[in-house]
């Protein structure tokens, strides 16, 4: 299938609404229908301000935080549309990408390399 790998960015203490942001991103993305989203917390990172975030001993809040799912063309837009419609402000990188599920089929791939 074809589609796109959408990555957000934020930070653990960044809200919409009563929620963190980042949950909230897999919630609409849960209710979109969309199936496959990861959250990830990152050690350090720069924002789009050049600030520097970094997860600190005794305080997460300010941890950079990473949402990636794949969706594909409907959904993409159906995703972009809702958090226009909720003003989420959020910085993304969207790739245009490939995928499925390996499976059986692929096990059938003649094997490669020196161990083959």
């Amino acid at each position: 299938m074809k589609g796109y790998q959408v990555t957000f960015f934020t930070i653990e203490g960044r809200r919409h609404g009563p929620q963190a942001m980042g949950h909230w991103l897999i919630e609409t993305a849960r209710s979109l229908g969309i199936r496959g989203a990861t959250l990830t917390a990152g050690v350090e990172g720069l924002g789009r301000n050049g600030r520097l975030h970094s997860a600190h001993f005794f305080e997460l809040v300010d941890q950079p935080i990473e949402v990636t799912m794949v969706v594909d063309e409907a959904q993409c837009e159906r995703l972009f549309a809702a958090l226009d419609d909720a003003q989420a402000d959020l910085f993304y990188v969207r790739t245009p990408v490939e995928f499925g599920v390996a499976g059986a089929a692929a096990s059938s791939c003649p094997a490669s390399g020196p161990n083959a």
